[in-house]
């Protein structure tokens, strides 16, 4: 099987890196891809891994590369391209795709569309006010009280979204989108679960769980994700069945008899509050930092995974199969991120920071000559395999001790609390 890979970013290249491993995989090019993905061309005997240079917006010259590559499967990674409709010419086109189409991937391009498709499904979510005006949203904010709940009813990479006990914060940040969803605080811990389905049948991945905050205990403000874990030792053994009954599948059951059936990743995120399980966002691909964490543990081969969801073939596939372990990724984020994150700085020391148990993915660098540097805000996830969590842990932060970057930034307590028990739910 030969694959293209559309995206930059750490979930890319952890993709990449999976469906290398994969022995039905001879290649793997990601386009525009990244210098990690690029660094795995000479580590797999018999194998191709590389990048290509192409603009994810322009979806001729994409399905022109699909076609000079002649590969079998196209994956695509960013939400972006996804809600832009890059499946559709590329399906037309006679590939198959793993990634919604431009309509099912409003699931995650509109909010709004979103609570549409859960209220139909009967999907367990919070409630929320859709608002276009400074007044609406005003009024929602004071119907719902604090901490208040603020989304940017588009795509703003994972950074849309504002929890405060400040008014003036909320209102501020409403003022500054086009349509916002006002929703009511979930409580509980929160989980991410993503599922395969090729719009029909759903395979649940294991759950994970990421840290939204720029900052340990959740200080400081959002990011598109600095750091995550899997599995949860605290979660209830039905945990997957269950969210799989009440969210997965309804979800997936609906947007099928609406005539945009989903194909692709679903990541639901979830909030196991004490009323039961609600769904706090639904995104259209895999989770980043999430996949970093999730893929080192999946023991089954990805690439006939992502192409039996592709062809519509999942419900002969069987059940995934995991690694007894666990494990934890830890992003090191770039100077002065989210704001304003300094590009341009030296990496060092991430080849001694890998071993078998541990791969450092890049997300935002790039090769200044031969010199590897930062080029965005959140810039490696360092990720970790243990026997348990604190193995994971060790393992993780001495790996990211070993990397050099100028003002870089990490938190600290990456699953220390479920390391430590202090998860109830």
């Amino acid at each position: 099987m030969k694959v293209l890979v559309v995206g930059t970013g750490g979930r890319e290249h952890a993709l990449a890196w999976a469906l290398a491993q994969d022995p039905e995989v001879e290649q793997v090019v990601a386009a525009p891809g990244n210098p990690g993905i690029a660094a795995l061309r000479p580590a797999y005997d018999g194998q191709s891994v590389g990048c290509r240079s192409v603009d994810v917006t322009d979806h001729d010259a994409v399905v022109a590369l699909a076609r000079e590559l002649d590969v079998d499967l196209v994956v695509v990674g960013p939400e972006a391209p996804l809600v832009a409709g890059l499946a559709d010419p590329l399906r037309d086109a006679g590939f198959a795709v793993f990634g919604p189409s431009r309509e099912a991937a409003q699931i995650e391009g509109s909010k709004a569309f979103a609570k549409d498709v859960m209220a139909a499904a009967g999907v367990p979510t919070g409630r929320a006010y859709v608002c276009v005006t400074p007044e609406e949203a005003a009024t929602a904010i004071d119907a719902f009280g604090p901490p208040y709940v603020v989304k940017d009813d588009g795509l703003a990479a994972g950074k849309g979204v504002v929890v405060t006990s400040d008014r003036e914060e909320a209102l501020a940040h409403a003022a500054e989108c086009d349509q916002v969803l006002i929703e009511e605080f979930l409580d509980g811990p929160e989980v991410s679960l993503f599922a395969i389905t090729d719009g029909t049948t759903v395979l649940p991945m294991q759950p994970a769980q990421d840290f939204k905050r720029l900052g340990d205990n959740d200080e400081g403000p959002n990011t598109g994700g600095m750091g995550a874990y899997t599995p949860l030792p605290w979660a209830p053994d039905d945990l997957v069945a269950d969210i799989t009954e009440k969210v997965l599948q309804p979800t997936i059951d609906e947007l099928r008899h609406r005539g945009t059936p989903f194909s692709g990743l679903l990541y639901a995120g979830l909030a196991l509050t004490s009323r039961g399980v609600r769904v706090i966002e639904f995104n259209c691909r895999f989770g980043d930092p999430e996949t970093q964490a999730l893929l080192p543990m999946l023991k089954t081969p990805l690439g006939g995974l992502l192409y039996a969801a592709a062809t519509g073939k999942l419900a002969d596939h069987g059940d995934l199969s995991w690694r007894n372990a666990s494990s934890v990724a830890v992003v090191v984020a770039a100077k002065k991120y989210p704001a304003s994150p300094r590009k341009g700085d030296a990496i060092t020391g991430v080849e001694q920071a890998e071993s078998d148990a541990v791969h450092v993915f890049h997300a935002g660098t790039a090769l200044d000559d031969e010199e590897l540097v930062t080029a965005g805000g959140r810039v490696l996830a360092v990720s970790a395999v243990g026997k348990d969590l604190a193995e994971a842990r060790q393992r993780a932060y001495a790996a990211v001790g070993q990397i050099r970057i100028k003002g870089s930034q990490h938190r600290t307590d990456i699953a220390l609390k479920a390391e430590r028990g202090e998860i109830t739910v």
